[in-house]
């Protein structure tokens, strides 16, 4: 078994995107690949196809139904906020020990590949008392860093493979992807990164 934390250097960056590639990726190899997404807020249950965690049951070939969604996405709340601030809102406090938990649960009996998913940037709160890079330490797994090609990618990319790396983590990859922001040239982008980045592979996609 093994696991790996998909985290983003900010919010609507491609984190999904690149889990449900990576899941691909693997069943198309004959491996066991599942995905786990500890808290998710933002959520709808009248269209739960549209969610993450509907995204990550997509790539997996799984239904979209309520079993399903408590094993992947077991914190599921409604407000579109970080996730302690949405939980908040319905009454729920997140710790970071809770959640951490959750994970190491997941971890121990995951037949294969277990992804990861975070809620917003390295940076971003995941916890009343913990950001997604507490998490990520906690639990002492590699990381795949996901990137959106944009004027200032390149700080925000460098700016949290230095914090994972202060922290001892090993950041597998970083991966770069154009979501119509209008951004530079990807590969401009790709190899400013490679230039100064040190440790990580930067893939485009």
């Amino acid at each position: 078994m093994s696991a790996i934390f998909v985290t983003g250097i900010g919010t609507g960056v491609g984190k999904t995107l690149t889990a449900c590639e990576m899941i691909g990726a693997a069943r198309a190899a004959g491996q066991n690949a599942d995905a786990f997404k500890p808290v998710l807020s933002g959520f709808d249950p009248a269209r739960p196809e549209q969610s993450d965690a509907g995204r990550l049951l997509t790539a997996l070939g799984r239904p979209i139904i309520a079993h399903s969604l408590d094993t992947l996405a077991p914190l599921r709340f409604a407000a579109p906020l970080s996730p302690p601030d949405s939980a908040l809102r319905e009454g729920a406090n997140l710790t970071l020990a809770t959640i951490t938990s959750l994970c190491n649960a997941r971890i121990a009996h995951a037949p294969g590949l277990l992804l990861i998913e975070g809620a917003g940037g390295v940076m971003s709160p995941i916890a009343q008392d913990g950001l997604n890079i507490d998490l990520i330490k906690a639990l002492g797994v590699p990381v795949v860093l996901a990137a959106a090609n944009y004027l200032g990618a390149i700080s925000h990319t460098l700016t949290s493979l230095e914090a994972l790396q202060s922290r001892g983590l090993t950041v597998m990859s970083v991966v770069l992807r154009d979501l119509g922001n209008d951004g530079p040239a990807i590969v401009d982008t790709a190899s400013a990164i490679g230039r100064f980045a040190t440790g990580a592979t930067v893939l485009i996609r």
